[in-house]
Formats: structure tokens, C-alpha cells, sequence
């Protein structure tokens, strides 16, 4: 079965989408922390097209390829600074929200370790990769 190219069929909800992506990279994000975000999230979603995306985009900011074979088992490794883990453990938490809610030692470890501005970022960077990766996933988006 054939899957709708979301661009094709509605230009304006890949434009709300890109406007996301706007304001994340005008906020000031740290280019390395948000690759983090978009793999670690796309690894949990099983989301082949935006893992693949982003790794390739993480190698380009310099990161290490250790730490991107790691990156599903972090707390494992003292690879990542306390910031990345705090980013890391609430990226997984919202990522899996079904579980309830973000425990509150998650945010204010993140808060604790993030600007107010960063936070703000790194949220909503957390939302639009989970948004990216159910658009991908449903769409069925092939590999580049």
C-alpha cells in the first residue's frame, strides 16, 4: 500500500512542522545535545529514517561514534557530561509518557542543569522528534 507524501498532500502541515524546527534552531541549542535528543528519542520509537538522519547529522557535529553506539545504554557509560545525562533521562521520559507523567527528580535534574531558555529548547526539540518520528513511521518514510 501506498503511503501519502505529507509535503505533497498538505504543504502547510509540513510547514507547521519546519516552524518547530525554526524556532529550535534559532534558540540557541547546543547543535551536539540536540543531535543526542533526535537519536536517543528515534532509537526508543524504532524510527529507522530518523535514526539513520540523525547519527549521520550527530558525526557531522563532531560527535563521537562511541558515544552514538552507546547512546541506548547511557547511564552505563561516564561518557556524557551530567548535562547530556539530565537531557538524556528527560528526553526518555517524555518520550515515554505513557508511563504517567515526567517524575519530578527527572525535570529538576534537567532544570538544575539547563538555562530556563535551554529547557524551553530541549522540550521542544523532545516534542517534535517524537512528532517526526510518528510521521515517519506512519508514512513509512524510506531511507535516504
Amino acid at each position: 500500500m501506498n503511503r501519502i507524501n505529507l509535503a505533497k498532500a498538505d504543504a502547510k502541515a509540513m510547514e507547521a512542522m519546519l516552524g518547530l524546527e525554526k524556532y529550535i534552531a534559532q534558540s540557541g541549542l547546543d547543535k551536539k545535545i540536540y543531535e543526542l535528543i533526535k537519536t536517543r528519542a528515534s532509537q526508543m520509537n524504532g524510527c529507522a529514517y530518523c535514526i539513520n538522519m540523525h547519527v549521520r547529522d550527530a558525526l557531522q557535529q563532531g560527535e563521537t561514534t562511541q558515544r552514538l553506539f552507546l547512546l541506548d545504554a547511557w547511564r552505563e557509560t561516564t561518557l556524557f557530561t551530567d548535562k547530556e545525562r539530565a537531557t538524556l533521562a528527560l528526553t526518555e521520559a517524555m518520550t515515554f509518557i505513557t508511563n504517567g507523567y515526567v517524575p519530578d527528580d527527572v525535570y529538576n535534574e534537567a532544570a538544575k542543569h539547563l538555562t530556563e531558555k535551554e529547557l524551553a529548547a530541549v522540550i521542544m526539540t523532545i516534542v517534535t522528534i517524537n512528532a517526526w518520528n510518528r510521521i515517519s513511521i506512519t508514512l513509512r518514510t524510506p531511507l535516504d
